[in-house]
């Protein structure tokens, strides 16, 4: 009977303990309904509305259908699908960014944990690499503004040194504009991407490595067929993130270009013209273009995953009969 009773006595607590874990996790999902789940249904349903301000006078709500989204698409008078240039600028600021983030942070992961080296006073080279991420984009930005207009100190060194005249202008050409912001864009986010890297590859058993080595292994082999596949669920969750983050690239060219995206609108974004909707109150159009890059994130994401992860997985085995 006492073994009966301490049985009982155990799954009751254990019941218990399970029940508080539960409670635990209630303000999460609680916060995330409200602050995030909420509005995004909102979003959807007055993308199929018309409203916005016409000076003082409010227009709507009134039920449109489509027909947002059929705007969104429609050419303007020059034949330009607003749209898509903006998603074309968006895509090529963000890859000439992240390209060299992902390579440098790879390098640098790789460098700080490899054994062979040892690398003392790793604390202090990642509180370093770091460091970058913890500026506001908006002061980086307008720390590249000073720094690169035409009364700033890069102007006055370059023409100094004869490599250019005073009549540059380094806004007035799409090359150099989106060459500063695909580098203010690395320089803040290569240290976040070198330390989640270095915790994948920490992570690894170094007997695997040992082993490789032992086997007769190079370096480059190594990377290639022991750090790499072990580490990719860590490198597609970092790219995943990095694309979704560029995809709503807005504060560093919107502080940069006063928000005109300059020259001829080549360094304006996605999310900087969903802004000008928000700014004017249309909030129908807002929305659909908001719905327009969920889309367009979730299937950018689901390609790289399949792509990255595909190769990597175990092949299914067939059953015996």
């Amino acid at each position: 009977m006492d073994g009966q009773n301490q049985k009982k006595t155990g799954k009751q607590k254990a019941v218990n303990y399970a029940k508080w874990g539960y409670i635990f996790i209630i303000p999460f999902f609680v916060v995330y309904i409200i602050f995030t789940l909420v509005p995004q249904f909102l979003t959807i349903y007055n993308s199929f509305f018309e409203t916005y301000r016409d000076g003082l006078t409010q227009i709507g709500p009134n039920f449109v259908g489509l027909d947002n989204y059929r705007a969104v698409f429609t050419p303007d008078s020059s034949g330009t699908i607003r749209i898509l240039k903006y998603f074309a600028n968006t895509l090529i600021m963000w890859v000439a960014g992240a390209v060299p983030q992902f390579v440098i942070a790879m390098l640098l992961a790789i460098f700080f944990t490899s054994y062979r080296l040892n690398i003392k006073g790793q604390g202090f080279f990642k509180t370093v690499i770091y460091m970058p991420n913890l500026i506001m984009a908006a002061a980086f930005s307008m720390l590249f503004f000073t720094l690169f207009n035409r009364a700033g100190p890069i102007q006055a060194i370059l023409v100094q040194n004869g490599m250019i005249d005073q009549s540059f202008d380094f806004f007035a050409y799409k090359i150099t504009v989106r060459g500063m912001i695909a580098l203010m864009n690395f320089l803040m986010w290569f240290g976040n991407t070198t330390i989640v890297l270095m915790a994948g590859i920490m992570g690894i058993d170094q007997s695997l490595f040992e082993s490789a080595t032992i086997d007769g292994a190079n370096s480059t082999q190594v990377f290639f067929k022991v750090t790499l596949p072990l580490l990719m669920p860590i490198f597609v969750y970092c790219l995943i993130t990095a694309m979704i983050g560029g995809i709503q690239m807005f504060d560093v060219p919107q502080v940069l270009t006063n928000g005109k995206g300059v020259p001829d609108e080549l360094s304006r974004t996605l999310i900087m013209y969903l802004n000008g909707y928000l700014i004017n109150k249309n909030f129908g159009m807002a929305g659909a273009i908001s719905v327009i890059i969920l889309i367009i994130t979730g299937i950018l994401g689901g390609i790289v995953y399949r792509m990255l992860s595909a190769q990597y997985k175990a092949p299914k085995q067939k059953r015996k009969y």
